[in-house]
């Protein structure tokens, strides 16, 4: 549906055309939304609507296939990167987008994640990183912080018992195969914009041939957090941020050349 701004007034801020024309079902204050808009901006801005196929995986975004006005499909828990694999080899002309969470990409989906990076995959994977299972009911997940409380350690996260939180971007840059991975949040204005870029580049990567990129995004869960969506977006520039650096952790020269 085409918006027009009342008369006398200029439309400076609309639905990107690569988001579908409906409600989601996340909770209030979660910043899936916000990663939402900005892959829709982005594949709207480099004119890949048309050409993306998503990959939906099992989650909180298990729904994301309803949410872009593109071609969609779901991977079983944790396989989207095997499916998106599957596909683009495939479709080669098509951009093939992963959008996980990391009780999906970070736990029962380490394997896919890791070797489709290893084998550098010309996919692009958006990482939804929230400390937390979302969608199961809160448990602790392998990105909980020390000494964090979850529905399953509410005494906090004890890493002589569970181990340390798995950093995936510093994981994944450490193999050749991947050409692009970053980290950035989206806890106010000044890193969502930076967030949006990442997104940009790492399509771009995708487009130019140059091996698998990935784009990790900090992200609050309030309502598993027990705490206020404000409060949330400030937990993660006070907590997650400190543990989880935001930088760029892989970018080859090509990259630079975009």
């Amino acid at each position: 549906m085409t918006i027009q701004a009342p008369e006398g007034m200029e439309l400076i801020y609309s639905r990107p055309e690569s988001l579908a024309e409906m409600h989601t079902h996340y909770c209030p204050g979660c910043t899936h939304g916000i990663a939402h808009r900005l892959l829709g901006e982005a594949l709207d801005e480099l004119g890949m609507r048309e050409r993306t196929i998503l990959v939906a995986p099992v989650g909180c975004s298990v729904f994301a296939y309803n949410y872009f006005d593109t071609d969609a499909c779901e991977a079983a828990h944790g396989r989207a990167p095997a499916m998106a694999t599957g596909v683009k080899r495939t479709r080669p002309d098509n951009i093939v987008v992963t959008y996980q969470g990391d009780g999906d990409l970070a736990a029962i989906g380490t394997a896919e994640i890791i070797h489709a990076a290893a084998r550098g995959e010309q996919i692009t994977t958006i990482f939804i990183n929230n400390a937390i299972y979302g969608m199961t009911g809160g448990q602790m997940a392998p990105t909980t912080l020390p000494g964090q409380k979850t529905r399953s350690s509410p005494d906090g996260r004890d890493v002589e018992i569970a181990g340390f939180p798995i950093r995936m971007s510093e994981v994944l840059a450490t193999l050749p195969g991947a050409a692009y991975i970053v980290r950035r949040s989206m806890h106010d204005v000044k890193n969502i914009r930076k967030a949006k870029k990442a997104i940009i580049t790492a399509l771009k990567v995708q487009e130019a041939g140059l091996g698998f990129s990935m784009v990790e995004l900090l992200s609050s869960c309030p309502t598993n957090w027990g705490i206020q969506p404000n409060e949330a977006l400030q937990w993660i520039e006070e907590h997650m941020v400190p543990y989880y650096p935001l930088e760029d952790y892989k970018v080859i020269e090509a990259v630079k050349n975009l």
